[in-house]
């Protein structure tokens, strides 16, 4: 295998300088890619591995539901998914999507990098499944990619579906994906270093639920939550406080911040791409602690 280009080197010390980056504000959206969409097509389905949650998923339509627990463990509500009716266009199967849409296909070229244990930009931790990629910094959307789902194919016909964990910095162009050497070696020889491909995004059959950890340092005067394990995108996350819902700002390193602790340790809504909006109370202020639900987002 060619020698890793120094840029791919410098993956895992950028996501360790964007980690540092505490108080650092998300970037906005940004416009559709340059590179893609091209071309419409409906989203294949996959298995995907991800660490284990606690309970099942929720039904892939209608409202999801879940049977009462001991009062020490998170309890769920969630809304219905929206009903789904004819054909739609991208943007209105998922109104809250950003730069990465569902039945789009894109296009751009993949490169791989030293991925190490598998944790990056998106700060989940080491992957116990290392079919992961590093999304470009124009459709990483300030962290708006991390834990996506995308079927890569490349031109020779063969395909690999990884879950985004990481950020692919300039000059990683728009389109493009860094992959772990595992998972471009799916693709093609790494002997080639880069090779075309068209990527789109998933919603993929999985058996683990959406799990809750905030960051370290967290307390009830400042706290960052993140959202683990999710089938979808998320698109907002919300606490509740006195004067009712409140949304977060995103960071690019994938958490929500709330600066002056309102709704640290209450009841949480996480909503998906798709407009799925998921209330789970029970989550206590842990800071650096994964806490199992009992729900998932619906299947798309």
């Amino acid at each position: 295998m060619t020698p890793v280009h120094p840029r791919r080197r410098s993956r895992l010390a950028f996501a360790s300088a964007v980690s540092a980056a505490i108080l650092a504000a998300g970037a906005g959206c940004g416009e559709p890619s340059p590179a893609g969409p091209i071309a419409a097509t409906a989203a294949a389905s996959t298995q995907a591995t991800v660490p284990p949650g606690v309970g099942t998923a929720t039904a892939a339509s209608g409202a999801s539901s879940a049977t009462a627990r001991p009062s020490t463990s998170p309890s769920i509500k969630a809304s219905p998914s929206p009903k789904k009716s004819g054909p739609r266009t991208a943007s209105a199967a998922a109104p809250l999507a950003g730069r990465i849409r569902p039945n789009v296909t894109y296009r751009g070229k993949a490169t791989f990098y030293d991925a190490g244990d598998g944790d990056g930009a998106c700060l989940f931790g080491p992957a116990g499944d290392l079919m992961i990629g590093a999304m470009n910094q124009t459709d990483y959307e300030a962290s708006k990619a991390c834990g996506a789902y995308v079927l890569v194919r490349a031109a020779n016909g063969a395909s690999v579906t990884v879950r985004i964990t990481n950020l692919c910095p300039l000059p990683c162009a728009p389109g493009q994906i860094d992959l772990s050497p595992q998972a471009f070696a799916k693709l093609a020889d790494p002997k080639r270093g880069e090779v075309p491909i068209t990527w789109k995004l998933l919603s993929p059959s999985i058996s683990n639920t959406i799990s809750i950890r905030y960051k370290t340092g967290s307390s009830q005067w400042w706290c960052g939550i993140q959202a683990i394990g999710h089938r979808n995108p998320i698109a907002r996350l919300e606490v509740r406080t006195s004067t009712g819902w409140q949304r977060l700002p995103r960071t690019d390193y994938n958490h929500f911040l709330s600066a002056n602790g309102s709704g640290c340790g209450g009841a949480i809504r996480v909503t998906d791409i798709y407009g799925e909006r998921l209330t789970i109370n029970g989550i206590a202020l842990k800071p650096d602690v994964a806490q199992p639900t009992r729900v998932q987002f619906a299947k798309h």
